[in-house]
């Protein structure tokens, strides 16, 4: 029987990052109104989704034992920290465009609030551990292939694909918190993962329609984005449609998220910032690098 591999990482904390977000045009996906609102859509569900992963890790850090993952859950918080920081600043350039973002983060908090108050540290924990799956397989689609984010501002691909490194590096936190510290059931696990799914879904469709319409585009003319738009990511060679194998890897009983190679050219990146200490630069030289 072969021995399973795993591919891991130490997260890295890094902080006073600058990604110069204040110099990108409104529609910086390669203009197109559709593709851009979804992905500011759901850079407004990182800050306070972090801060929801933080506290529901926290329900759990007097009862971890092990001293490395005590180090991983603190640099975890940390990583997430920064996270929320930088996407703070991309959801405040929305606002200054004309965006309801106050109204959605306050419909957000309030979900968040009532899960925390009301849902079981179990639940919350793997609904964290859940969302963190998401993200690291999203991290991977998004910068696996050159094309995906060609047409993005270097920026803000500078901002995804840091974000995507350090979901890298901590994919396996909360992971090991559900598992080995709250003990999960198999059938939380699994139901976790589908209703995130839908939430994340919904809620990034939801607020990228809103934001068309608040861009001055018609019921009519905003279907029409959402037909042409939507392929991108679930057609049959869509972005997120070649996530679905490691996906589903999740409903597997002995998965575990360090089975999944890292994000590719991940040293490069890592040797780049180290050297210039510029996201931006790293991103672009990580990127080049891509198949």
């Amino acid at each position: 029987m072969n021995a399973i591999v795993k591919y891991q990482v130490e997260p890295i904390v890094r902080t006073k990052l600058n990604f110069k977000l204040e110099e990108i045009p409104r529609y910086w996906f390669g203009g197109d109104p559709f593709l851009t609102r979804m992905f500011d859509a759901l850079s407004l569900t990182f800050p306070d989704g972090e801060r929801y992963f933080i506290e529901s890790v926290r329900l759990f850090r007097s009862q971890i034992q092990d001293p490395d993952l005590q180090q991983r859950v603190a640099d975890f918080i940390r990583q997430e920290a920064q996270h929320g920081m930088a996407h703070d600043k991309m959801n405040m350039l929305m606002k200054q465009q004309g965006m309801p973002v106050d109204a959605f983060i306050k419909r957000l908090n309030k979900i968040f609030k009532f899960e925390l108050s009301k849902r079981s540290p179990e639940y919350n924990i793997a609904m964290t551990a859940s969302a963190e799956h998401l993200t690291a397989l999203m991290a991977e689609t998004f910068c696996s292939q050159k094309s995906v984010l060609e047409s993005a501002h270097p920026y803000v691909r500078a901002l995804f694909i840091w974000h995507a490194i350090e979901e890298m590096e901590h994919r396996d936190v909360a992971f090991d918190v559900m598992k080995d510290v709250a003990k999960v059931d198999e059938n939380l696990k699994k139901f976790t993962l589908v209703w995130t799914s839908g939430l994340m879904l919904g809620f990034t469709l939801y607020r990228a329609n809103v934001m068309l319409k608040h861009d001055g585009f018609s019921f009519t003319e905003r279907l029409k984005l959402n037909m042409k738009g939507l392929p991108w990511f679930f057609g049959k060679n869509g972005t997120l449609t070649r996530m679905s194998k490691p996906y589903r890897d999740w409903f597997k009983k002995d998965f575990h998220p360090s089975q999944h190679p890292i994000v590719q050219n991940y040293d490069l990146w890592l040797k780049t910032y180290e050297e210039t200490n510029d996201p931006i630069q790293a991103a672009e030289v990580f990127w080049q690098a891509a198949k």
